[in-house]
């Protein structure tokens, strides 16, 4: 039997067009990618945007990917996923049907100009780390126990959504 597949780990988020179905459907879409299953999905939950505030609120997911995908070729994945969804970057930090971050990558640390991991907010973003703690308590998270980031960040209006 071959090594485990590398655990890739996606934040989600939107804010136009039926929000909760677009994060609903792009979790069925996940289970989908090539040389991938999804093995798990966080509670939605509902934050306040991060950036211009004149935007509706977001919902926000975390999934756990194992994936055969090189860490470009899953983010190539998920930006078509993202286009499938009629995502348009009209502004930084605006208004999106579908936003696909690849948050970690198995264990490694990737700088280049089209991909940054681990994502270099995700610390700093409850919208990221609660449902990342749902899923993935026990993480450690740039050598420190997810938990003690946590504890860094305020709640930031953070809802989880019931039955989501």
């Amino acid at each position: 039997m071959g090594a485990p597949s590398p655990l890739a780990y996606i934040g989600l988020g939107s804010n136009l067009e039926s929000p909760i179905e677009q994060v609903r459907e792009a979790l069925t879409e996940l289970a989908r990618l090539p040389l991938s299953r999804l093995v798990a999905a966080s509670s939605l939950y509902a934050s306040r945007p991060v950036g211009p505030q004149d935007q509706p609120d977001f919902i926000n997911a975390v999934a756990a990917l194992e994936t055969r995908l090189s860490p470009l070729a899953l983010l190539d994945q998920l930006q078509a996923l993202e286009q499938q969804h009629r995502r348009r970057r009209q502004r930084h930090w605006g208004p999106r049907t579908l936003d696909l971050d690849l948050l970690l990558y198995a264990n490694d640390h990737i700088n280049s100009p089209r991909l940054r991991v681990p994502h270099p907010q995700m610390t700093a973003r409850a919208f990221v780390l609660l449902p990342l703690a749902e899923i993935a308590p026990s993480l450690d998270l740039l050598q420190q126990p997810l938990s003690i980031w946590l504890e860094r960040v305020e709640n930031q209006g953070l809802e989880r959504l019931p039955n989501a």
